[in-house]
C-alpha cells in the first residue's frame, strides 16, 4: 500500500489544499532510506508498482553514508556522524514531499529528485507535466518544502519571497537547467529539450506548491487559512495554481522526525550487501 494518505482539503479562495497522513511508517521509512542512498529512481519504481521498499543495490559505504544523513549531530566533529537537526529533518521532509507528489501525480509527471546532500540549498522541487506527444510543457510546478517550528512565519517571510522571485523569473537559470534535465529523462533530445525548456518561464503555466509539516494545532480549515494567508501575493494566477500542502504529525514534531529517522536507520541496518532490488 502507499505509505501516505493524500487527500484534497479546503483552505480558502486563494489556494487549493492537500492533507497528508502517514498510513505505513515502515514503508515510508524504507523509501526515505532508499532516497538517502541516492536511489530516488528506485523509490519511484517502488511507488509506481506498489512494491515493498527495497534498494536496487547496497554497499557498506552507501549504507553508512545514508545513516549519517539520517542522524542528528549538533556539534562539529571529525569524522562527521550526522547533521544539525534542521538539516536532517529538512531532508526527510523533502523526501516525504517528493513521495506525496509521486503518489498524487504518478509516473506521468517528471520530478526533480530530492537533494541527496542535506547541505544542498536552492530549488526544493520541480515537476513538469507534458502533453501526450511530449511536444509542450503543460504545467511547471515549483516546490517549497519546509519543516519549521513556526510554519506561519516561515510561509510569510521565506516561502512567499522565494515564490515571488520565481514568479518574477529572477531565478530562471536554475529552473531552466533542472527542467532541461527532466526533459532529457522524458526521452527528448538535447536540442529539443533546450528549446522546450523556455516554457518554464511562462507564468500562465506555472504552479506553486508550499508544503509544511504541521502538528494537530493547525490541522483544520481555520489553521490552514492562517498558515497560507497571503498566498495571493503571488498574483495574476488562479486559485488552482497555488497549492498548500500539510503533512499532519503529532504535537511533538521533532520527536516524530526522530522516530521516523530511527525507523529508516533500522531499515538500513537490515540490508545486506549487493543486489537487493526488484
Amino acid at each position: 500500500m502507499p505509505p501516505l494518505n493524500t487527500a484534497e482539503c479546503e483552505i480558502d479562495a486563494n489556494c487549493t489544499g492537500e492533507r497528508w497522513q502517514v498510513d505505513d511508517d515502515s514503508q515510508l521509512a524504507g523509501l526515505i532510506a532508499i532516497i538517502a542512498m541516492g536511489q530516488a529512481a528506485q523509490a519511484s519504481h517502488i511507488l509506481t508498482q506498489l512494491l515493498p521498499a527495497a534498494p536496487a543495490f547496497t554497499t557498506p559505504e552507501l549504507s553508512a553514508e545514508a545513516k549519517i544523513k539520517l542522524t542528528v549531530q549538533e556539534q562539529k566533529q571529525t569524522p562527521r556522524i550526522g547533521y544539525p537537526r534542521w538539516q536532517r529533518d529538512g531532508f526527510i521532509f523533502e523526501a516525504i514531499s517528493w513521495i506525496a507528489a509521486r503518489q498524487v501525480y504518478g509516473k506521468s509527471a517528471y520530478m526533480k529528485d530530492p537533494h541527496v546532500s542535506t547541505t544542498s540549498q536552492g530549488l526544493d522541487g520541480l515537476m513538469l507535466e507534458l502533453s501526450g506527444d511530449k511536444t509542450q510543457i503543460d504545467w511547471t510546478t515549483v516546490f517549497e518544502d519546509k519543516c519549521s517550528d513556526d510554519p506561519v512565519s516561515t510561509f510569510k517571510y521565506k516561502v512567499i519571497p522565494a515564490f515571488r522571485d520565481r514568479h518574477e523569473n529572477k531565478r530562471s537559470a536554475e529552473i531552466i537547467a533542472a527542467a532541461t534535465a527532466l526533459l532529457g529523462r522524458a526521452g527528448i533530445d538535447d536540442g529539443a529539450a533546450a528549446q522546450l525548456a523556455a516554457a518554464v518561464t511562462d507564468r500562465t503555466k506555472r504552479r506553486y506548491r508550499a508544503a509544511f509539516a504541521v502538528t494537530t494545532a493547525l490541522d483544520s480549515e481555520d489553521g490552514r487559512k492562517e498558515l497560507f494567508a497571503g498566498y495571493n501575493e503571488i498574483g495574476d494566477i488562479d486559485q488552482a495554481q497555488r497549492l498548500g500542502a500539510c503533512l499532519v504529525v503529532p504535537p511533538k514534531l521533532r520527536e516524530w522526525f526522530d522516530q521516523l529517522a530511527g525507523l529508516a536507520i533500522a531499515y538500513i541496518e537490515t540490508l545486506g550487501e549487493g543486489e537487493a532490488g526488484v
